[in-house]
């Protein structure tokens, strides 16, 4: 292996190790319509993109909503907290 090849691994493993996740985990108390609209103001979601996360967070119990550096994901998952939901970055 080169040494371009073992730098481009190093920058790639990099960038990837950045990334962080908002997941967001199913309650018994929000609705559809609350998570629904929440994912939409928080994480900037459309609206079809919205209800498919709440379909898979209500059915497999949680749900990767926004990927992204810390810095951005950590106002987000705030206001997710803020209205109530449960959610964490990880």
């Amino acid at each position: 292996m080169s040494t371009k090849e073992k730098a481009s691994e190093l920058l790639v493993e990099e960038a990837v190790s950045t990334q962080n996740e908002i997941v967001l985990y199913n309650d018994d108390v929000n609705t559809f319509d609350h998570v629904i609209e929440t994912l939409i103001y928080a994480c900037d979601h459309s609206m079809e993109q919205a209800e498919q996360c709440s379909i898979i967070v209500h059915y497999k119990g949680q749900c990767t909503v926004k990927t992204g550096l810390y810095d951005d994901l950590k106002p987000r998952c705030s206001m997710l907290l803020e209205a109530g939901l449960s959610a964490e970055i990880i």
